[in-house]
């Protein structure tokens, strides 16, 4: 398929969601073990196919994996394996609301464990875009002061995140993107969120959580993680 085919599936699955979009009740276990999750991870990837699936995914992450600076889409580039391992298995197994998604990342769209653990390769290794989106910039030392306090201990000092436990890397990730996720998370509407970091959050205002979020999306990735410049464009997809 062809990218401006997949980008106009993409945008009809957007406006599907978007206008018949409600979240299921109940919260899953945050990391429960088994199942696809657990297969993938102990599969090696191969990069090669998995350049063929992400075609997929490209209809909406564009080739480069950096998603869009308006929070629609957020950037996979770089992020860590088993945060993608889970957050896909998550959604394939419908744990994690996103029916944009549900029509590119099923089984019957990309293939079983093994494609999966293919794609991820795929994506971890992509560069991250130098110049994501950011917040107002009015609130940062206050969000300064709220990461430290509230959000080090998983997502580290400079928002690099763990990949042994499951913890995202949020330095330099739109801040759109991470802000709808918050409130979803603060709220009680991502159904395989953390419960810890629910419970760590869970006072935050609206005011707090666009500054601390606006920090972090501030925050840089090591040089040798990012792309040379933000008009990098990947060459598998000449």
């Amino acid at each position: 398929m062809k990218f401006k085919s997949l980008i106009s599936c993409c945008i009809l699955a957007t406006t599907v969601a978007m206008s018949s979009m409600a979240l299921a009740s109940g919260h899953v276990d945050w990391n429960k073990a088994g199942g696809e999750q657990d297969e993938a991870m102990h599969l090696k990837g191969d990069l090669e196919n998995g350049m063929d699936v992400y075609e997929v995914c490209s209809a909406c992450h564009y080739p480069e994996g950096w998603g869009t600076k308006d929070g629609t889409f957020p950037m996979l580039a770089g992020q860590h394996h088993n945060v993608l391992i889970k957050q896909l298995a998550d959604i394939r197994a419908q744990n994690r609301d996103n029916p944009t998604m549900y029509p590119f990342a099923l089984p019957a769209s990309i293939g079983d464990a093994q494609a999966l653990a293919d794609v991820v390769a795929y994506i971890s290794k992509l560069p991250m875009n130098p110049d994501p989106g950011v917040g107002p910039g009015t609130g940062l030392e206050s969000g300064a002061k709220l990461y430290k306090e509230n959000c080090v201990e998983c997502h580290g000092e400079n928002g690099e995140g763990n990949n042994e436990k499951f913890y995202p890397r949020i330095q330099g990730q739109h801040y759109e993107y991470m802000l709808r996720q918050f409130e979803w998370i603060r709220d009680g509407k991502r159904r395989n969120a953390n419960p810890e970091m629910v419970e760590q959050i869970k006072n935050f205002s609206n005011e707090d959580m666009i500054n601390v979020i606006d920090f972090v999306s501030r925050q840089k990735p090591p040089k040798e993680d990012l792309a040379s410049s933000a008009d990098w464009k990947n060459p598998d997809f000449d």
